[in-house]
């Protein structure tokens, strides 16, 4: 069997290290030294396992400086009459995952009775991350009397399309989104991996079906280095 020569081993090591958030956007990667310590190779193995993440966009090198990890364009997140988390992240040529937080039901607050109509909600929320990076924080609430079995959907299939479906919903779309400038704070910065007062965007959504009622109320914070929200003119 051929084997994966060295050096692309390493790269690929550092690539998803880089992925996981390890390497944040910014940081400096270890000498060429401290590469060849740790893996027992020599520095010219090291070297080619660098230019490839260079060659790849991943990193940049400064001379004198040392490698650093490049900032990756910010992925175009629609928002359109069907907004989808996977979809969107998946069209801009990212992975994507999400982190469930959150899943219980309780009485609705009162923005959100007002949004959805109802006294009590289900609450499902979470960090969506494309290729491992956080790229929002998100709280999604359902009126709880319309799906009483969703927190176990939700917890089994960890989308919300996929559980809606199951619930009998088979299709929703976007009646409106509002977009708002924030700074990140405590532990929403935390959790976006960005540092305290760096920008971010709110959005606040509902969702309907097909007869006009409400079955989705959202409020998301988004990296606001990470994803470019765009809005198209729709019939």
């Amino acid at each position: 069997m051929t084997r994966t020569p060295i050096w692309q081993t390493i790269a690929a090591t550092l690539r998803s290290e880089i992925a996981q958030g390890l390497y944040p956007e910014g940081a400096k990667l270890p000498t060429e030294a401290d590469l060849a310590a740790r893996f027992g190779v020599n520095r010219h193995t090291v070297r080619q396992a660098i230019a490839a993440l260079g060659a790849e966009g991943l990193t940049v090198s400064r001379r004198g400086a040392g490698v650093f990890v490049a900032g990756r364009p910010p992925a175009d997140y629609p928002l359109g009459r069907r907004v989808r988390f996977h979809q969107n992240i998946a069209a801009s040529g990212r992975s994507p995952s999400r982190e469930v937080t959150r899943i219980e039901t309780r009485p609705a607050s009162p923005d959100e009775a007002a949004a959805l109509g109802c006294d009590h909600v289900h609450v499902f929320e979470g960090i969506s991350k494309g290729d491992g990076l956080p790229l929002a924080v998100f709280r999604s609430v359902f009126p709880a009397a319309r799906f009483p079995d969703l927190p176990q959907a939700l917890a089994r299939l960890g989308a919300v399309t996929a559980a809606l479906a199951e619930q009998g919903l088979a299709d929703y779309t976007r009646a409106s989104t509002r977009v708002t400038a924030k700074l990140a704070r405590g532990p929403r910065a935390l959790l976006l991996g960005v540092a305290e007062g760096a920008p971010i965007l709110r959005t606040e959504a509902l969702n309907i079906d097909a007869a006009g009622q409400p079955v989705e109320y959202g409020v998301t914070w988004f990296a606001g280095d990470r994803v470019a929200l765009s809005i198209t003119p729709e019939d």
